[in-house]
C-alpha cells in the first residue's frame, strides 16, 4: 500500500528528478539532493536555479555546501507555519533545514488519536514537530534525542508556538525506552524515526537493521491499550515485507498496517520518503 503525503500553504515539493528536489519552505525555495530522484526532472536544472535562494552542493559522500543563489546569506534563518505551530529552519552542513516535510501525514494521524491527558512519546525527535502537534493536542509530550543541539533547537520551536510543556530528555532513544520499560511507565502514543546508520557519543555503531527488532520489542512493552506506535524506515535492507515481518512478533496483524510513503511534486512526479508503520492496540 502507498500513502502519499500533502504540502500545506507553507511546503511545496514543486518538482524533482536529476537526482535532486525542488522544494518551497514559505518564502524561500531550495534545492537538495535526492537519491530517490532518480527520473528526469519536468524543468530543467537552470531553470530551477533562477527560482530558488539556495542549492545544496555535494562534495562528497554525505557531505557538501549550500550556495546562495539570491542576495541572502548562507547563515539565514526563517520560520513557517504548519496549523498553529511555528517552525524555525536553517541551512544545516547535512543538506537538511529542520523539518521533514513528508511526516506530515504521521502529524495529522497523531493529532487525530491523542486526547487530553495523553502520554506521548517521541523517539529519534530531531526537531519536535511530532512534540509540537502532540502538545497542542494537550497530551503530556516526551521528546527524547541524543544530540543536545537538536533538542535545543526544539525547544525554540516549542516557545514559538506558543507551548510550555514538553518534558526533554538529551539520550539515547532505545536505552531511555528501555529504562521507561522498567519503571513501568506506559504511553498512549509513540513515534519513532530512527536514522538507517549512525554513531553514537562514544563511537558505536548504529544500524537500524540490527536494532529494530529491540526497538519494536520496547515499543510494544511500552505501548498503552487502546495506545498507537507510528515507525518510519529508511533502511534500503528493510523493505516493506521485512518491516512487517518484524512487527508480527511484537504486535497482532489485525492491529498493525505497512505501507510506502511518497509524496507528489506540483508537476506530477512521484517521490519515495520510506517505508511506514503503524500499530493501533485494540
Amino acid at each position: 500500500m502507498k500513502l502519499y503525503a500533502e504540502g500545506w500553504n507553507d511546503y511545496e515539493l514543486i518538482d524533482a528528478g536529476g537526482g535532486k528536489k525542488l522544494e518551497r519552505f514559505g518564502e524561500i525555495i531550495t534545492i537538495r539532493p535526492e537519491v530517490q530522484a532518480y527520473f528526469p526532472s519536468v524543468f530543467p536544472l537552470k531553470d530551477w536555479q533562477k527560482k530558488a535562494h539556495f542549492e545544496f552542493v555535494e562534495t562528497g559522500k554525505n557531505k557538501g555546501d549550500w550556495k546562495a543563489l539570491k542576495q541572502l546569506p548562507v547563515s539565514y534563518k526563517w520560520a513557517i507555519t504548519y496549523e498553529s505551530l511555528v517552525i524555525n529552519l536553517e541551512l544545516t552542513k547535512f543538506k537538511h533545514v529542520g523539518i521533514f516535510p513528508e511526516q506530515n501525514i504521521n502529524w495529522q494521524f497523531i493529532h487525530e488519536h491523542l486526547e487530553e491527558r495523553h502520554n506521548f512519546l517521541n523517539l529519534f525527535a530531531y526537531t519536535g514537530v511530532a512534540s509540537l502537534v502532540a502538545s497542542a493536542a494537550g497530551a503530556t509530550a516526551v521528546h527524547v534525542d541524543a544530540v543536545k543541539q537538536l533538542v535545543t533547537w526544539s525547544k525554540e520551536n516549542m516557545i514559538s508556538s506558543g507551548l510550555d510543556d514538553i518534558k526533554w530528555v538529551v539520550e539515547d532513544a532505545l536505552k531511555f525506552a528501555q529504562r521507561e520499560v522498567k519503571r513501568g511507565n506506559k504511553y498512549n502514543g509513540i513515534i519513532m524515526d530512527p536514522p538507517a546508520f549512525g554513531l553514537g557519543a562514544k563511537g558505536e555503531k548504529w544500524i537500524l537493521d540490527e536494532k529494530l527488532p529491540l526497538l519494536l520489542e520496547t515499543a510494544s512493552q511500552l505501548l498503552a491499550p487502546g495506545g498507537f506506535l507510528v515507525v518510519n524506515t529508511y533502511s534500503q535492507k528493510i523493505d516493506l515485507k521485512k518491516l512487517g515481518e518484524l512487527a508480527a512478533n511484537y504486535f497482532s496483524p489485525s492491529e498493525m498496517s505497512v505501507s510506502e510513503l511518497w509524496m507528489k511534486t506540483t508537476t506530477e512526479k512521484k517521490l519515495y520518503y520510506g517505508n511506514l508503520l503503524r500499530v493501533e492496540k485494540g
